[in-house]
């Protein structure tokens, strides 16, 4: 018997795990989706014989929620997970480095690390050390922490710029996609602390092994099948209103127009379409939704007819790329290898055009591999992701809206809201499960008074 209806707007991670959440409860769920498709910015395409993600994700062993979904929708089989923290850094004709955890209680697995680390000097070794243990007692849920950018706290700490853009910024501008300077503090400290610092395994990294489409979208369309949601797709929402006993949810799909009813309405897309499909109802706060912005990512992708390197991922310094990805076996190539560079805080990259970023990235991906020099290049394209992430600046924390609303029955769900976790699927999905815990919540205090803003 069912407890209630929950209707699921966006069909992403957060949707997807709300929607699979709420059901296992006992909830009547839809899951509603303007796309064809599930697995909302993660998706994958055709180009020739490559089946090409639009973007390249990666996630940390400390992704629990995030590997747990993946168990659920039995697509935990398609990440390869490292067995222990190494990451190759290279730079146009010089050695390379690799950055790799010891198997030792934190925080000495990092230690012999980063005395090794040749990028920098035995001076800047010694203070990245010293600066890794005052991160360590930062709490990151301090607001104050909030107010101020990375940048500036690594500054007052000694840190020198070299050590800011070989170290301290390779992993934070992947992590948070904005550099240092335009990164908040607080951010900065989790992806740190929870990510590096507080656990030896915590920083292992996991490359998805299959198409983000299969991975995401499809398994979870199987996943919430079987458990009996009724997932629309092409499905588009044009508000959500309240009405007599619950909410009226007028959508366009492939029949026309209709009008859906639920109690419950979780609203699991972006914080800019959030906005909009909430206009008509005192959401206190979402006028404020759209300073949190948005960062862009984009990915540069080379087809060569020959293997250039036998690295699967790898991290650049004093080059134009940031971290490439061997993607050959995973796309389906049958001939060369294909590699795909992932740039992020990439707003001057965004506005060029292929032609110049060709110009820019082909002769910098054959400084860093010269076997590339005599490869012939079969295919050279670009994926944009204008709207990757929310900015997530300094003063953002106050802006993110945690999952209950002062509309009862209205819930929030997307990495934006106040996870507590940057704008990664591991937060998507933490806002998920948030989203489900709300609603039953309500289920037991039904007579909630609505507060207006």
């Amino acid at each position: 018997m069912s407890r209630g209806s929950v209707v699921v707007v966006g069909g992403g991670l957060a949707g997807i795990t709300a929607a699979l959440e709420c059901r296992e409860r006992g909830y009547a769920v839809q899951l509603l989706e303007a796309r064809p498709r599930l697995g909302g910015a993660t998706y994958s395409f055709a180009r020739g014989e490559l089946l090409v993600d639009t973007g390249q994700h990666v996630l940390l062993r400390c992704y629990s929620a995030y590997l747990d979904l993946l168990r659920r929708i039995g697509a935990a089989d398609g990440v390869r997970m490292q067995q222990r923290f190494a990451v190759p850094v290279l730079s146009p004709g010089a050695a390379p480095a690799t950055l790799r955890r010891w198997n030792l209680r934190a925080p000495a697995h990092l230690t012999p690390a980063l005395l090794g680390y040749r990028k920098l000097t035995v001076l800047q070794r010694a203070r990245v050390a010293r600066t890794a243990l005052a991160l360590r007692k930062l709490d990151p849920a301090d607001p104050e922490l909030d107010e101020q950018s990375f940048g500036q706290w690594l500054r007052d700490r000694g840190e020198t710029p070299r050590a800011v853009d070989a170290l301290w910024g390779l992993l934070a501008v992947a992590a948070l996609n904005a550099e240092p300077e335009n990164a908040s503090m607080a951010l900065a400290a989790k992806v740190f602390r929870t990510g590096v610092l507080d656990s030896a395994s915590a920083c292992d990294i996991g490359i998805p092994q299959r198409p983000l489409s299969q991975l995401h979208g499809e398994a979870g369309l199987r996943a919430l099948t079987a458990a009996g949601a009724q997932v629309r797709l092409r499905c588009k929402v044009r508000a959500i209103r309240r009405g007599p006993n619950g909410f009226q949810i007028p959508v366009d799909d492939q029949a026309g127009q209709a009008e859906l009813s639920a109690d419950s309405v979780v609203v699991a897309t972006p914080h800019p379409a959030a906005a909009g499909l909430l206009a008509d109802l005192p959401v206190r706060g979402a006028c404020d939704w759209e300073r949190l912005s948005s960062a862009p990512i984009v990915n540069v992708h080379a087809h060569f007819d020959r293997q250039v390197t036998d690295l699967e991922m790898a991290a650049a310094l004093d080059s134009p790329v940031q971290w490439v990805f061997d993607r050959t076996r995973i796309s389906g190539a049958r001939t060369g290898q294909y590699l795909a560079l992932s740039q992020s805080a990439a707003q001057q990259e965004l506005g060029m055009r292929t032609e110049d970023l060709r110009e820019t990235f082909l002769p910098a991906l054959r400084d860093l591999f010269p076997a590339a020099r005599q490869a012939q290049l079969l295919d050279f394209f670009v994926t944009r992701e204008p709207h990757a992430t929310f900015r997530q600046a300094p003063g953002t924390a106050s802006l993110r809206p945690g999952a209950r609303t002062n509309v009862p029955g209205l819930v929030l769900a997307g990495a934006w809201t106040a996870t507590g976790w940057p704008d990664t699927t591991e937060g998507a999905v933490r806002s998920g499960i948030s989203a489900a815990e709300v609603v039953e919540d309500r289920q037991r205090s039904p007579q909630s008074v609505e507060v207006t803003a």
